[in-house]
């Protein structure tokens, strides 16, 4: 776990066999009966749960004092092991085939959930991160994860439309969720422009505060290029390209802040 957390998040080596070839460049010396890179990478495999909690632990324990805890970012990004073009055959016991509306894409794979502390000029800092099958809807991850939680200001995009259910939880929770407003179907047209420029200024102002959830996933992928998992080849595999890459962000965070 140290090899791949060091040189992913250090060395900036993301496939398995160029940190296993760093470990055979700079430790066999050392240690001469190091593992082959057949070992090393069954090793890995076995280690996705522990990863898991690293990364989680990790995040919990790091968390800066400007957090307000009380706003939220919401968005989620695709984490993508084969095209949508093709059939899907990598851990099918965990992806499956969606759409990235952002890309205008289908893929197999995984799609990666955000929960974001919102940080006035600074990315957003992760309350929790959850991955789910590709086609899990937003609202729905949110409604099972994060439905119940108490005295929150969410910041979402139109996904997470839901009037009747998020009015439930304002009275019920005092918890509120914003998003840019949605066009009503069939709402007729002297009613939608009257509304329009108090609308626009709205979903303008949701949209900024929101914004830099979408930076906190430009980050991810420039760090540790969590998005591309094309190479994976086993659900084993994919839990550990999940979580250690995680692990591996937060790491270089924590000693380059």
């Amino acid at each position: 776990m140290t090899l791949y957390l060091y040189v992913m998040s250090i060395e900036k080596r993301f496939k398995i066999n160029q940190i296993h070839e760093y470990a055979s460049d700079h430790l066999r010396s050392w240690f001469p009966l190091l593992p082959s890179y057949v070992a090393f990478n069954t090793r890995l495999n076995r280690l996705g749960e522990a990863f898991k909690l690293l990364a989680a632990n990790i995040i919990e324990s790091c968390q800066p004092s400007d957090c307000q805890t009380d706003e939220s970012l919401l968005d989620s990004m695709p984490i993508i092991t084969c095209s949508g073009k093709r059939a899907g055959k990598v851990a099918m016991e965990i992806t499956d085939k969606g759409f990235c509306s952002t890309k205008g894409i289908y893929y197999y794979g995984l799609k990666l959930h955000a929960l974001g502390f919102r940080r006035l000029s600074q990315l957003p800092y992760p309350e929790q991160f959850q991955f789910t099958p590709a086609s899990e809807n937003d609202l729905t991850l949110f409604k099972q994860a994060w439905g119940n939680i108490p005295n929150r200001t969410f910041y979402g995009d139109k996904i997470y439309t839901n009037n009747d259910y998020f009015r439930e939880a304002q009275t019920s929770i005092n918890s509120l969720m914003l998003t840019p407003v949605k066009g009503i179907k069939n709402q007729p047209e002297n009613i939608r422009m009257q509304n329009k420029a108090a609308d626009d200024l709205f979903s303008v102002a949701v949209s900024r505060v929101r914004q830099p959830i979408e930076g906190l996933f430009n980050w991810l992928i420039e760090k540790i290029d969590i998005q591309r998992a094309s190479k994976v080849r086993s659900t084993k595999g994919l839990m550990v390209y999940a979580f250690g890459r995680l692990a591996a962000a937060y790491i270089f965070l924590i000693f380059n802040s």
